[in-house]
């Protein structure tokens, strides 16, 4: 059976299923919602009736895209009734079957018109295996400001019939990349949804059979952990229906670049998880979010990307300012901020490092957040490593940089193995501490500046006259040395909060 949904904003569902007179919800106790959605040519419409086992959805051969509305389409799993949502394709230009603007917008609709109406149990991101670009970010951007945390969401990637040795090769080549664009899901699929046909050999079939059974395991997995109310992440790339019991406290890393915040991380976490760098170039092209467990607490640690001075290079402190206007707006509604980690490395204390404090305390939050200091590259320091706070306070607190907390440590292990184990000691000491719900002072959405100047910042900066807009450019003038000319414009890009059309 197949259904249209409208796509006038703000409507209800309107469908096309002439059988459906009671006016009963799409979303009923027994039917699993899916809504699928991707690039133009992905394969949307193909994964539609892979699922279906039938060809209930309209397919096309070239990479533009066929679906010009949100299509519904029945189906059974387990004997269970599941609905595919067929969205269409993302990232057309305006002669595409649906203009970008357009698709985005639609797809916004469908989501907070479903949520409102019960619900929906799965998305699934359809990607093609040849495209890993920053695109995939922007579109996983948007559907996640959509959901927040209370969607899973899975990666399917089609045409893979013929990689070899098998299809899930492409996860394992890929995994990082995904990672490496702050991107993470609920779950992952190496499919091929291309038609079997009299000539095709059967290995096609066989793989074809296989990704029927990996897809309609995401679907079944989501079904199951919506029934718990909790959803999360396995190893495997699958659901875990109960990995999401223990709530997690967010942790924010911010620093100069070659700090060694992605070094923080993997001390932290007890092994390497975070890419590190022996030199100056950034590896934290933009913030990435790794789980870590500290005795029975669950964390979620934010690498962000490496500030540096804006007088440098004002085109990659944009790129830094905009990545963190991301994250922020990112957590706002994920329970807010818990920590910031100011990573510092000893030989850089003065006025950079004083602009990057006020950039996060005041102007991003407000002083509404709890800053701790950990101070890194103490590995060869004389005497003990805390030495160096006793010697540099004074010096910190005559830059005006306040902090809750500090941390001398060293985050690489080398040649003192035994002061790395003292670090990781002080460090999860001092999380444990700061994260404690006594002394949690967790920013949470309506509560703090980012909001507050998005939600008064609504029109073009130049020449409004309002108070608030002069105060937001003053400080990024005077506290961050910023000409006023980029103030205006960085001061846009926090309203806009940094992503483009996530709202």
């Amino acid at each position: 059976m197949s259904q249209a949904v409208s796509d006038i904003p703000g409507s209800e569902i309107a469908t096309a299923d002439h059988n459906n007179t009671n006016g009963e919800p799409l979303h009923r106790t027994d039917t699993c919602n899916v809504i699928i959605f991707g690039e133009a040519g992905a394969g949307k419409s193909s994964l539609v009736n892979l699922i279906a086992k039938e060809h209930k959805a309209r397919i096309s051969s070239d990479a533009m895209g066929c679906t010009t509305e949100t299509n519904i389409y029945e189906t059974e799993i387990s004997k269970w009734k599941v609905k595919l949502f067929d969205t269409a394709g993302l990232d057309e230009g305006p002669g595409g079957a649906v203009p970008n603007m357009q698709a985005r917008k639609v797809l916004k609709n469908l989501i907070r018109t479903l949520m409102m109406q019960g619900g929906i149990h799965l998305i699934m991101y359809c990607v093609r295996g040849e495209r890993v670009t920053r695109t995939l970010r922007r579109n996983y951007d948007l559907i996640r400001s959509q959901v927040k945390m209370r969607v899973p969401i899975v990666l399917v990637v089609t045409g893979l019939e013929y990689h070899e040795p098998d299809m899930e090769v492409w996860w394992r080549k890929n995994e990082q990349i995904i990672s490496n664009l702050g991107m993470t899901f609920a779950g992952h699929a190496c499919v091929t949804t291309a038609m079997f046909h009299k000539n095709a050999s059967p290995k096609l079939q066989e793989r074809r059979d296989e990704s029927y059974l990996t897809v309609c395991n995401l679907i079944e997995q989501s079904r199951l952990s919506n029934e718990s109310g909790i959803h999360g992440v396995n190893r495997q790339g699958t659901i875990n229906p109960t990995s999401m019991t223990i709530k997690h406290k967010n942790i924010v890393l911010f620093g100069q670049m070659g700090a060694g915040k992605s070094s923080l991380v993997n001390l932290m976490a007890g092994e390497d998880v975070a890419d590190t760098s022996n030199d100056m170039p950034r590896c934290t092209p933009c913030y990435k979010e790794y789980p870590i467990t500290i005795g029975s607490e669950s964390y979620m640690v934010f690498d962000t990307v490496g500030l540096q001075a804006p007088q440098l290079n004002m085109a990659e402190y944009f790129g830094a300012v905009e990545d963190a206007c991301k994250l922020i707006q990112h957590l706002e509604t994920y329970g807010g901020i818990d920590l910031f980690l100011f990573c510092i490395r000893p030989s850089e204390v003065g006025n950079t490092l004083q602009k990057n404090y006020w950039l996060f305390h005041e102007i991003l939050c407000d002083k509404k957040v709890p800053i701790v200091a950990v101070i890194t590259h103490l590995e060869h320091e004389a005497g003990a490593m805390d030495d160096w706070w006793k010697e540099n306070r004074k010096t910190l607190h005559d830059w005006n940089i306040r902090v809750a907390g500090h941390a001398c440590i060293t985050a690489i292990e080398g040649n003192s193995p035994t002061r790395y184990k003292e670090s990781r000691v002080t460090i999860c000491n001092l999380v444990k501490q700061f994260t404690d719900d006594r002394h949690k002072q967790a920013w949470i959405r309506g509560n703090n500046t980012f909001v507050s100047s998005r939600n008064k910042l609504k029109g073009p900066l130049v020449g409004s006259g309002s108070s608030h807009e002069k105060d937001i450019v003053l400080r990024l003038t005077q506290r961050c040395g910023v000409s006023p000319e980029d103030a205006i414009k960085l001061a846009d890009m926090i309203k806009k909060g940094g992503i483009e059309g996530a709202t």
